[in-house]
């Protein structure tokens, strides 16, 4: 299976010695995929390679470069459209790696900026991002009135020059999800990064990576999402951090995705993690990990019904039942 050649690469990158023409296909397909292409460039970053996989290698390296460049610039961009508000600006996920200089950006793909704000202060953050260029991508009534009652970020917004994107987050999970974090904790224990701009503290930034790993999301890309658990655990690793990871992780309710997310860390990428707070393997944390590895050996897409079930999984999280069909109701007879 390519997945499990991808994640035995990027854990120990001296594995890929030795490797057939058909296994370096399909661990690039998986990389693609995974969107862990950059990443594992950066990995295998001076060892011999074949060459054609080596050209790869830099392009992907390459690409991950200009990608960081771009997102750095989004975040500059973003920060002088909010500076005279007052507001923490506390920026999320890969653009925050990146911003912080973290291992954890080393070849990332980065996509959206995403920001998080205090709720209080997200109609003058929208006001002046659409006064600074951005433009809403949601025109369609009932789904920008759905982003606004129940989901955990503003309709998203697109520069209109520059079409990049940028998502701004006033918790870090749904209303309506099982969880509910301390939005005001996020932001009171952000710390500074550059003029302006934010970014978690290190056990919130494990916690949201958990969050979005294990609490809201299907699995999809779900191996990016664990390295990113791996670097940040190895990043923030010392006497202090558990406690702090274990006080925060009840204090947001996610516990148990944070357990169960450095379960799967440890067993897919070898982090180290505390036995306390992790806990043992379960029965159930297999399902995880077969969903996470579901790839052929060419990265293809394979269990398809351990995928639509984790599909399933993460609309259930999402919202109460009488919401969700609602909401399902809506959009099939809005597209007839």
């Amino acid at each position: 299976m390519s997945a499990a050649l991808l994640v035995r690469a990027l854990r120990d990158p001296a594995s890929v010695t030795g490797l057939s023409a058909d296994a370096w296909a399909g661990l690039i397909a998986a990389a693609r995929a995974e969107q862990l292409a950059g990443t594992l460039a950066e990995r295998l970053h001076g060892l011999p390679l074949p060459d054609a996989a080596a050209r790869i290698m830099a392009d992907a390296r390459f690409a991950a470069g200009e990608g960081r460049r771009a997102a750095l610039w989004e975040a500059e961009a973003a920060r002088r459209a909010l500076a005279g508000l007052g507001v923490p600006v506390i920026l999320l996920k890969g653009t925050a790696y990146a911003a912080a200089g973290l291992d954890a950006a080393q070849g990332r793909t980065i996509g959206d900026l995403d920001i998080l704000v205090p709720r209080a202060a997200t109609g003058r953050v929208e006001a002046a991002l659409l006064a600074a260029g951005w433009e809403w991508m949601k025109p369609d009534p009932y789904d920008d009135a759905y982003y606004r009652r129940w989901m955990h970020e503003l309709p998203p917004l697109i520069h209109h020059a520059r079409d990049r994107m940028i998502d701004v987050h006033h918790t870090i999970l749904p209303p309506t999800a099982r969880p509910v974090p301390d939005a005001d904790a996020l932001v009171a224990g952000a710390r500074p990064i550059g003029e302006g701009l934010h970014m978690l503290s290190g056990e919130d930034m494990v916690i949201h990576a958990a969050a979005h790993l294990i609490a809201d999301g299907d699995l999809s890309g779900g191996l990016r999402n664990l390295w990113d658990i791996d670097r940040l655990v190895r990043a923030f690793d010392d006497d202090a951090f558990w406690p702090r990871l274990a006080e925060h992780s009840r204090l947001h309710g996610l516990t148990d995705a944070v357990a169960r997310a450095l379960r799967l860390a440890e067993r897919l990428y070898a982090t180290p993690v505390a036995p306390a707070l992790a806990g043992r393997w379960r029965a159930s944390d297999t399902l995880f990990a077969r969903r996470l590895l579901a790839r052929d050996g060419w990265g293809r897409p394979v269990r398809p019904l351990t995928r639509l079930a984790f599909y399933g999984r993460s609309h259930w999280l999402r919202m109460p039942p009488a919401l969700l069909a609602r909401h399902l109701w809506t959009k099939w007879r809005r597209r007839g």
